[in-house]
């Protein structure tokens, strides 16, 4: 490891990566600090992946485990595609917080603490006591434990230090990581000036102090050599690219109701849709969300409606109608764990069988999942093309990993193409009816009202070409191979997905959504040690990519890896004839007849690459003793 002088002449290490967190109770702000830093570092050239550590309670307990908030961040000198394995570094305002990411198996022997030791001098002896009990744990386990004065240092400056500690933070962190202040200062204006002047001074104020007081008191420096820049980029979350995407894509009408943690798409839509010229309809409820999507998408402009689990579950009535009258729209669902209400502020990827399944009779539907933050930009406009091409609902399932996630990459060049055309309001020919599928693709042209010529009755019951209500089972047996036939002609328009690694060897994992980087991190690690792993991920869920089957021969095992519940073979009861297997493992088995194995779990926080390689290198142990001992 490198050292080179600091702007204080200190000496740091230069290193590749380094992964930082903060944390606090529910309302200091060190969700602030995080992404301020988050920008700086990758505005500086850096690669980052950002997690949000959000409590589920809207106010948890303070000075507790369940209450912990926070920022976790994963900087580095190269493009970073996940949020890693253990922190090396770790600023808590409070000792107990710290347990909740001990508990999580963030930490590991060796990770730095610098801790707020204002609580060793709280007048509640029981508040002095964990103090002092935690400082010795977290010692005794191997932190490297530093006791920083930060709520008597932020008090020299405000009466509330709570409202301090975040930039006095972000201070120290600069100065450990070599950052120029004066480049913070502009940010902490930009983020403050709604507060007037006296907020931007006092912020800055704090900042400074924070820095200085690094500078004189904290030995360790580091410094991440940052890659420069070459071409345009931008730093967002998966929500802001979703709500920006739904802009390229020409979509002027979103409707939507409140729900974590897709809410904030539609705020940051909110905040710029009107400069375009549509509108955000905040409904009374889901149902009422969709149906006014679903109207305005009727009416010849293809809506968007964004939710989460607990929201699909209401729209699910409404999703047969858009299948059952063909009406284009867009459905963005951004996971979260379940059932019920379960983790509302949790990443979970447990709403596939129900965007493909959650209706009653046959209802097909496009699904589609991005697999970074920049496809949450490039998929809405995609989502809104298929929609309107294939005339139905096309669901996109994002995540609240990737919804509150930062990440750099290339700035989009804008093309006029991603729009929507102008609504077709030229006379529409009389002779042919609103439904006149094609028997080879199942696709039909749409009037829309105003088209003089194309009236006609919209029915949610079966209906023939003409938009007739009938029950003839001649005519119910046609409407559905059409609406089934959409698929099938998409699935032809689709290349097979690329494998990550050598095209054949011994293990294959199949993964969709936001586990891309870890699961192709992990590959790698195996792969540098001779074992002949691969991956594929699958961006199209339904209709899935072709040529599945042909790739999976070339394997002597096949799995996926997913963060949805799957049972354990070795669980109590648990046979392979009863055992649940994870959501696209299912999928899988059911569309290949491969026999398909998975690991999956659901803790709440984004799989590590050290967890998913220990499940791959059992996988490998378990083949044949040529495949386990690396050698190809």
């Amino acid at each position: 490891m490198d050292a080179l002088a600091t702007a204080s002449g200190t000496k740091a290490q230069v290193v590749n990566e380094h992964v930082i967190e903060i944390i606090s109770d529910s309302g200091e702000g060190a969700q602030t600090c995080g992404q301020m830093f988050a920008d700086l570092c990758a505005k500086n050239g850096n690669g980052i992946w950002t997690v949000e550590i959000i409590p589920a309670e809207i106010q948890p307990p303070s000075r507790s485990r369940a209450g912990a908030s926070g920022y976790r961040l994963r900087l580095g000198s190269k493009p970073v595609t996940n949020a890693g394995d253990f922190a090396d570094l770790v600023i808590a305002f409070n000792e107990q917080v710290l347990y909740s990411r001990i508990d999580s198996g963030a930490l590991h022997a060796g990770t730095q603490l610098f801790v707020d030791q204002s609580w060793a001098e709280n007048p509640d002896p029981d508040i002095r006591r964990k103090y002092r009990d935690a400082i010795a744990d977290f010692t005794g386990r191997g932190y490297l434990v530093t006791e920083v004065p930060i709520e008597q240092e932020c008090r020299k400056h405000t009466d509330d230090a709570r409202k301090g500690k975040n930039m006095w933070v972000l201070g120290m962190l600069c100065a450990i990581y070599d950052f120029d202040p004066e480049l913070v200062h502009a940010e902490i204006r930009k983020r403050f000036l709604k507060k007037g002047d006296a907020s931007v001074r006092q912020n800055q104020t704090l900042f400074i102090d924070g820095y200085d007081w690094a500078l004189e008191n904290v030995q360790q420096r580091f410094q991440v050599p940052a890659q420069k820049l070459t071409f345009p980029m931008v730093v967002m979350n998966g929500n802001q690219a979703l709500a920006l995407g739904v802009l390229a894509a020409g979509i002027e009408v979103c409707s939507m109701y409140p729900i974590t943690p897709a809410t904030s798409a539609s705020h940051f839509l909110a905040s710029a849709i009107g400069k375009t010229g549509g509108i955000v309809h905040q409904a009374e409820d889901e149902i009422a969300a969709i149906g006014f999507a679903i109207g305005c998408s009727y009416a010849g402009k293809t809506a968007v409606t964004i939710t989460s689990g607990p929201g699909l579950a209401l729209k699910t009535e409404f999703l047969g109608l858009a299948v059952m009258a063909e009406v284009p729209l867009v459905v963005v669902v951004v996971q979260r764990g379940g059932p019920s209400t379960g983790l509302p502020t949790k990443v979970e990827q447990g709403d596939l069988l129900a965007a493909l399944y959650a209706s009653p009779g046959d209802s097909p539907k496009i699904v589609i999942a991005p697999a970074t933050i920049e496809e949450c930009f490039h998929f809405m406009v995609m989502a809104r093309k298929l929609a309107e091409d294939f005339r139905g609902p096309v669901m996109v399932l994002s995540d609240s990993n990737l919804a509150t996630g930062q990440k750099p990459f290339a700035r989009p060049e804008l093309r006029e193409s991603w729009l929507a055309p102008p609504v077709d309001q030229s006379p529409w020919d009389p002779s042919v009816p609103p439904f006149a599928w094609d028997p080879a693709t199942g696709l039909s042209r749409r009037p829309v009202p105003g088209q003089r010529g194309g009236e006609f009755v919209l029915t949610s019951l079966a209906h023939d070409e003409e938009s007739h209500v009938a029950y003839d089972s001649k005519i119910n047996q046609r409407s559905m191979e059409m609406r089934s036939r959409k698929l099938a002609v998409l699935r032809k328009a689709l290349k097979p997905p690329k494998v990550y690694g050598d095209p054949s060897g011994d293990l294959l994992v199949i993964g969709w959504g936001s586990t891309l980087g870890a699961i192709e991190e992990a590959v790698d690690r195996l792969r540098s040690e001779g074992h002949r792993v691969s991956s594929v991920h699958l961006r199209f869920l339904s209709p899935m990519e072709p040529g599945l089957k042909e790739i999976f021969s070339r394997f002597r095992k096949v799995m996926t890896v997913e963060i949805n519940y799957s049972d354990e073979i070795a669980g109590t009861f648990v046979t392979q004839e009863s055992r649940r297997y994870s959501q696209l493992a299912q999928l899988l088995r059911s569309s290949t007849l491969v026999d398909i194995d998975c690991w999956s779990r659901v803790p709440g926080s984004p799989l590590p690459p050290g967890m998913i390689e220990e499940q791959l290198r059992l996988r490998l142990l378990a083949l044949a003793p040529e495949s386990a001992s690396g050698e190809n």
